[in-house]
């Protein structure tokens, strides 16, 4: 096994130069180490290589044909990805936990659901701002359940020909119903617009309609997740052809604290666990998106600039900050939630103002 660890880096550098030849040598010797203990293992990448050998798509060999192509431009319709494990983004509320788990568990358990002449959950409608985890959540689904991930491609599903979108996307729909899959219906406003819309020339209702027919008879083997922003431009007709309508809120107080927690907790481990409750205050508002990508900011920082933790997540935060209350709001909080454990001339301190500043601060802070 150490061996074939020693190859990974190897296998990687020749995955991203497009090396087929060391990427298949690499491959050729991890099947015959493993042979005897993962034949299992062993036989599935033997498998990958012998399609590939043969110029065949490589998702045959577990089953799986290559997606669907537009007809005038050849270009692939979808994506389509393995289940890969995901690295928690997302922070749901307890009744969207609950929600989650009951899917999840109700698919694993389908084929007694079958049994008792009862069809398993097939659709799930989720809405909410952008960078709340709708798309992380559908990847977890596919990891959970153990099913590949086909990703319609509206840039190259949608056309300017009259008819054109409509057939694309039975395309897609019909390939992603013939296998045991999730397919994923991200932007759904834009295929799934209410038909009211007097701008329309006719097209847009034939694409409803054929949402309407594909979900209402939606096959067990398969689920199809739809995410939008927009939840008010969905034709009313297309909410009732869900099982499960999820709403994704932005992230509570509770969320937010986790969601530092996990970012940031191993570089604020000096801190008191309070100080991520005044982070988790100071960005009430923002999305899991918005608290990933400052942490990875932050975590930039402190590598490069070699500076302390707590003066880089002060100078991102007043960064992104969008009006000039941060240190009156930053200040009160750490005052209000760090008490005595932080002194008035350290907050001061952190926030690069004068102790006398800071007062004024929080004197204002008072008054209001």
């Amino acid at each position: 096994m150490k061996a074939i660890l020693s190859m990974i880096p190897q296998l990687i550098r020749a995955s991203f130069e497009n090396d087929m030849r060391t990427v298949e040598a690499c491959a050729l010797t991890i099947v015959r180490r493993l042979k005897k203990e993962e034949p299992a293992i062993a036989e599935e990448i033997a498998k990958a290589i012998s399609y590939h050998g043969v110029g065949a798509s490589v998702t045959r060999s577990i089953g799986i044909d290559p997606p669907p192509t537009d007809r005038d431009t050849f270009m692939s319709l979808a994506r389509i990805d393995e289940p890969v494990l995901v690295e928690p983004r997302i922070v749901l509320n307890e009744e969207n936990e609950e929600l989650v788990h009951r899917f999840i568990r109700e698919r694993t358990l389908s084929e007694k659901l079958l049994a008792a002449g009862v069809k398993p959950p097939t659709s799930l409608l989720l809405y909410g701002p952008p960078g709340v985890g709708k798309t992380y959540l559908t990847s977890l689904l596919s990891y959970k359940l153990n099913l590949p991930l086909i990703t319609l491609d509206l840039a190259s599903s949608i056309s300017s020909y009259l008819g054109k979108t409509g057939q694309n996307l039975k395309k897609v729909i019909e390939y992603a119903q013939n296998i045991p899959s999730i397919l994923f219906l991200d932007e759904f406003d834009a295929i799934a617009k209410r038909r009211d819309d007097p701008s329309d020339l006719g097209e847009l209702k034939r694409i409803v309609n054929v949402l309407l027919k594909e979900l209402e008879n939606w096959p067990s083997q398969s689920i199809v997740v739809a995410a939008t922003n927009h939840a008010d431009m969905l034709d009313k007709a297309i909410w009732r052809r869900f099982d499960r309508a999820m709403e994704i809120g932005l992230p509570d107080f509770v969320g937010r604290t986790t969601l530092w927690s996990y970012y940031l907790g191993s570089y604020l481990n000096t801190m008191d666990d309070n100080f991520l409750k005044v982070l988790a205050k100071v960005t009430e508002g923002r999305s899991a998106a918005d608290i990933s990508q400052l942490s990875e900011r932050i975590i930039r920082q402190i590598i490069v600039d070699d500076i302390e933790p707590i003066e880089a997540v002060i100078y991102q935060l007043k960064y992104v900050s969008e009006d000039n209350k941060f240190n009156s709001l930053f200040a009160k909080t750490a005052k209000e939630l760090l008490g005595k454990k932080v002194t008035q001339k350290t907050i001061a301190k952190w926030l690069g103002i004068s102790p006398s500043t800071l007062s004024h601060h929080l004197n204002t802070n008072k008054e209001e």
